[in-house]
């Protein structure tokens, strides 16, 4: 297990787990945060094996309003 201490905003905390994905990269650390933890469960699906890029454009496809 790595762990990376940063500060994490607390209303990104606040968001249910089940309704966020965590992605990686050389250089950068993105959550992904969805509606519903079927939402979070497609887009993994449906981008895995794709590049942050393209992760990023099909993310727009997901653009609803965060659960909480």
């Amino acid at each position: 297990m790595f762990c990376i201490p940063v500060q994490i905003p607390p209303e990104l905390c606040a968001i249910d787990d089940e309704c966020k994905a965590i992605y990686h990269s050389a250089d950068s650390v993105c959550i992904w945060v969805f509606s519903s933890r079927q939402a979070r469960n497609r887009f993994v699906d449906e981008t895995q094996g794709m590049s942050k890029a393209e992760r990023e454009a099909a993310f727009a496809q997901f653009s609803d309003e965060p659960c909480v």
